[in-house]
């Protein structure tokens, strides 16, 4: 029986999709262009999730955490 937290689909939730294959077969150039633009969001979405927190905004840094980390998942898919 395999640890359920080393399997890739519970690591990253993202894989399991079933369009994430699709994103996959893309041209290298293109998925490297993806991956810059997610990296992007990823960062920006953590800042204003510090910001919102720091502003007691409790609501909106969790949806910014979420969107943080869902772009890191999506460009991990894309490696």
């Amino acid at each position: 029986m395999t640890d359920r937290s080393a399997r890739r689909e519970v690591r990253n939730p993202v894989l399991a999709l079933p369009s994430i294959g699709d994103l996959q077969a893309l041209d290298l150039p293109v998925r490297k262009a993806l991956r810059g633009v997610l990296g992007d969001l990823a960062r920006d979405a953590a800042e204003r999730a510090q910001s919102s927190w720091r502003s007691n905004k409790a609501p909106m840094a969790a949806y910014w955490k979420a969107v943080s980390v869902y772009a890191k998942h999506v460009r991990a898919a894309l490696a």
